[in-house]
């Protein structure tokens, strides 16, 4: 009899264990599977994000390229303008590119300043401010409606001023992008 008992017992127990294997091994598969299915939704989440953020990326470099082409065609334009009022006319097609230029370059900054962090939409609004001061002197000038101390020399000292804020945005621009270290001078 006691050996019939143990035999029962070590039959139940090999049964028990076999089905415990098969349970814990399943338990184990299932934990595996959610791990693994984890890591895909955050696989997943990773590269929604990245593709975001590259995304967000290219829309500036974008909107930074046409605002520095706005910016340096009016910059141009301006100067077209200044060389003409030296030789005492301005012809009507440069007076209407300058209003192009600066209608493109108004359109450009606005839309910008939907986009731009603040770092970089406090110096386009800087070289906008002077744009906008130069473009009001040559107007004058040309309309023969300056005031005092306007002339064409505190233009051409205005135009000169003008490159500093226009080389701080390119800069702050690159910054932003990646493209040039923050410490590099100017």
């Amino acid at each position: 009899m006691n050996s019939s008992i143990s035999q029962i017992v070590i039959a139940v127990l090999g049964i028990g264990g076999t089905l415990a294997a098969a349970v814990i091994t399943q338990r184990g598969a299932d934990r595996a599977r959610a791990r693994e299915l984890e890591h895909n939704r955050q696989l997943q989440q990773d590269e929604r994000e990245y593709a975001t953020r590259q995304a967000q990326l290219e829309a500036r470099r974008t909107c930074y390229a046409t605002l520095s082409a706005g910016t340096r065609d009016l910059a141009n334009v301006m100067t077209k303008v200044l060389h003409a009022l030296e030789r005492g006319e301005v012809p009507e097609e440069l007076r209407s590119d300058l209003d192009r230029a600066r209608r493109e370059h108004r359109l450009r900054h606005a839309e910008a300043q939907m986009v731009l962090p603040d770092t970089v939409a406090e110096a386009a609004s800087t070289a906008n401010r002077h744009l906008g001061d130069l473009y009001g002197l040559l107007m004058r000038l040309d309309g023969g409606t300056t005031q005092q101390g306007e002339n064409l020399e505190a233009a051409w000292a205005s135009m000169d001023q003008l490159w500093g804020p226009l080389w701080r945005l390119r800069h702050v621009m690159r910054v932003d992008l990646g493209i040039t270290a923050p410490d590099q001078d100017l």
